[in-house]
């Protein structure tokens, strides 16, 4: 028998979101809402401030669809979430998700990845952390699936002239999905935030690096802002730094550090 629906308990949201989840073979995303009602806290306080009514709003990478649950509670009836993510087993929850909160009138779900040029590729998938799915292989043995991509300019075109809040996390793919959506970005205007997975190893396998993904986003002409999860707290920084510590980060072949990021004003 399928799994209940799980209830998600997230302070400050007044709107009461339900889930459906992936199985036990998800130790990550699925396994953090079914044990505590929430996945990334702080990322999750950080979406909420952020956002308001009417916002335009981005998920790229939209797994289960927790962050397009919670920005559509938070943006309402007249606010607009547009959640992208292209392995078929994700996207079917992600359209269960938003069916099941009466979310249809505000989110659009795409099943496709965001990139710099439409087509097709392979996804690598994960058979242990279901949001882990890659555009590059990182390691042997992984099963594939034929996926679209989206050039997310263009798709945006005649839909939006703006957008206020953009999260990407796409294991890697984050320089063709900025670069992709930069005409878009660039319009958005000084309001515009963007939050994003910064992974120099990950970047590296997908043919770009973090330095070069930072010197693209240094053009939009945004702070900076690194998101300390220990502290809970926002660290303002700079391109220069970001640059500095990717190329650290990629001096030693194997260092899979990352960091979280947020451009825009502060919340």
């Amino acid at each position: 028998m399928p799994e209940s629906p799980v209830p998600l308990a997230i302070e400050g949201l007044d709107v009461p979101l339900r889930m459906h989840l992936h199985g036990s073979e998800d130790r990550h995303i699925s396994a953090s809402l079914r044990a505590r009602g929430q996945w990334e806290p702080f990322e999750t306080q950080l979406f909420l401030s952020a956002l308001g009514s009417g916002d335009r709003v981005l998920d790229a990478g939209a797994n289960l669809g927790y962050f397009s649950l919670v920005a559509a509670a938070r943006v309402g009836a007249s606010g607009r979430v547009y959640a992208f993510e292209p392995e078929p087993r994700n996207y079917r929850l992600l359209q269960a998700n938003v069916l099941l909160n009466g979310f249809e009138q505000r989110v659009t779900c795409c099943e496709a990845g965001l990139s710099d040029r439409p087509g097709q590729a392979l996804l690598y998938l994960s058979d242990d952390n279901l949001g882990d799915h890659q555009l590059q292989p990182d390691e042997p043995g992984r099963d594939a699936v034929s996926v679209a991509l989206e050039q997310g300019s263009a798709w945006f075109a005649g839909r939006e002239e703006r957008l206020d809040f953009v999260k990407v996390d796409v294991q890697g793919a984050e320089h063709a999905v900025i670069n992709g959506l930069l005409p878009l970005l660039e319009a958005s205007g000084e309001q515009l935030r963007i939050l994003l997975e910064l992974t120099p190893l990950s970047l590296r396998n997908a043919g770009t690096s973090g330095a070069a993904l930072i010197d693209t986003l240094a053009s939009l002409d945004l702070p900076f802002h690194i998101v300390d999860h220990i502290e809970h707290r926002l660290v303002a920084t700079d391109a220069a730094a970001l640059s500095t510590w990717c190329n650290n980060v990629d001096s030693v072949p194997v260092d899979a550090g990352f960091m979280n990021i947020l451009l825009g004003p502060a919340v």
